[in-house]
């Protein structure tokens, strides 16, 4: 297994940075494939919580390479406000390479994210407003400019002269009145390359030849499967391709280089912003599971909403990706509820509906269906220990069989287990593990 992508099978939040940073232990190289500074990791190493954006989770285990791939939209200045809070706190960055390949989120993006979702009014798609979604526009207009523009004055200059008018006049077409300055422009992010010029180069052949020396490379995921722009909840989604067959076109290598994919699902459901989310929980459980869960962005600290893990979802996520493994986590946050459920499928008109529906307005008339499950106690001190001591068979019964159900419901194991926020509190049901090179 020298190659691995995970991704996330929800709408994001599911815990991939966790499970990316247990990984990485066995890994040598970890590459970030997609996404932008709109996602954000989260992961707890002792009593210190790092919360990263930019930056792959692997850039926390010392003496691994961490990439940032060609499919990444980059903040420069956001990047290198991460890499200095990392460095102040004693994580070194040594080790990070940057894509020349990448595109860069100019000003003017974030601009325009900001004007476009105004004008939408009741439309709104629920942005972060941080300028991804129009870098990835201009990337597929052929207006972008990417890390090896910033790292050459003249390059950099060249482009700008075409693109601030441009751009001028979009943000006036917008009904925005702000006055792009060039110069300031070219200035700040000639700046900016100075600062990242050491650590942009062609990545796409680094790992293509850490693949070839069989060394274990990680590759990255950002968002959820629901949030894919072609196969996610449109136009609810974010701006990039988030499922598994992106980590090859997104880091440079051929998809036949990657071996294992493993999807990451919380126990529950949770998503950010607008859309259809049919089993929300609208009450006083969905409430207590956003507490104990902590649910809140990294990014934006907008509270996610919080509903019964969704079968329907997860499902679709496999059919796109390909799991062939299953990291479950925060199932501890589900300890103390007398009664849990899951979604097993939705109905709509009388009829089982056989694909999740790529119409909202037939998606939000779908009726979840359920299975019932009893509760468990809180896992938590001795007894948690004593099950990362002892395995899946310490696991409360109805845990177990909560599981279970998962698997036989995914056609997939689980071979992982998120018990916690820390680092270690994860039980490890893997039957093929890296070896260590």
């Amino acid at each position: 297994m020298p190659s691995l992508a995970v991704v996330g099978s929800q709408w994001g939040d599911e815990g991939k940075g966790k499970i990316v940073d247990y990984l990485a232990e066995e890994a040598q190289v970890v590459a970030r494939f997609q996404g932008g500074n709109n996602a954000g990791h989260s992961v707890k190493v002792g009593e210190e919580l790092f919360k990263l954006h930019h930056l792959p989770s692997g850039i926390l285990r010392k003496g691994k390479l961490a990439v940032i791939g060609n499919g990444v939209v980059i903040d420069p200045g956001v990047l290198i406000s991460e890499i200095d809070g990392l460095e102040s706190r004693g994580v070194s960055v040594a080790n990070l390479r940057i894509s020349d390949r990448a595109h860069v989120i100019m000003p003017y993006h974030k601009l325009l994210d900001g004007a476009e979702e105004r004008l939408r009014k009741g439309a709104k798609v629920g942005t972060t407003g941080r300028g991804i979604g129009p870098a990835y526009a201009d990337k597929a207009a052929r207006l972008g400019i990417r890390m090896m523009d910033i790292v050459d004055d003249g390059l950099l200059r060249e482009k700008l002269g075409f693109l601030v008018p441009l751009k001028q006049r979009y943000l006036e077409m917008c009904g925005d009145a702000t006055k792009l300055d060039g110069a300031a422009m070219l200035k700040e992010y000639s700046a900016h390359g100075t600062r990242l010029g050491p650590f942009v180069t062609d990545t796409g052949a680094i790992v293509r030849d850490a693949l070839k020396k069989r060394k274990n490379v990680l590759f990255e995921g950002a968002q959820g499967t629901m949030l894919d722009i072609d196969h996610g909840t449109y136009p609810y989604v974010t701006s990039s391709a988030t499922v598994a067959g992106n980590a090859a076109s997104g880091s440079g290598v051929p998809p036949s280089a990657i071996d294992d994919v493993f999807g990451v699902v919380k126990a529950y459901t949770t998503r950010v912003g607008e859309g259809p989310f049919p089993t929300e929980l609208l009450d006083d459980i969905g409430k207590t599971i956003a507490d104990k869960g902590g649910e809140f962005g990294t990014t934006t600290g907008r509270s996610r909403r919080c509903g019964w893990l969704d079968l329907m979802v997860t499902k679709h996520a496999h059919a796109l990706s390909g799991f062939t493994g299953l990291a479950m986590t925060k199932i501890d946050v589900l300890g103390g509820f007398d009664e849990l459920k899951i979604c097993t499928h939705y109905r709509l008109d009388g009829k089982k509906v056989a694909h999740f529906p790529a119409d909202l307005r037939v998606l939000q008339k779908c009726e979840p269906v359920y299975k019932r499950f009893d509760g468990w106690e809180d896992l938590e001190g001795a007894a948690l220990d004593r099950v990362l001591k002892r395995g899946f068979s310490a696991l409360p019964e109805n845990m177990r069989r909560y599981v279970r159900f998962v698997e036989k419901e995914m056609g997939v194991p689980v071979t992982m287990l998120g018990l916690g926020r820390r680092r270690h509190e994860i039980l490890d049901l893997r039957k093929r593990k890296w070896k260590n090179k």
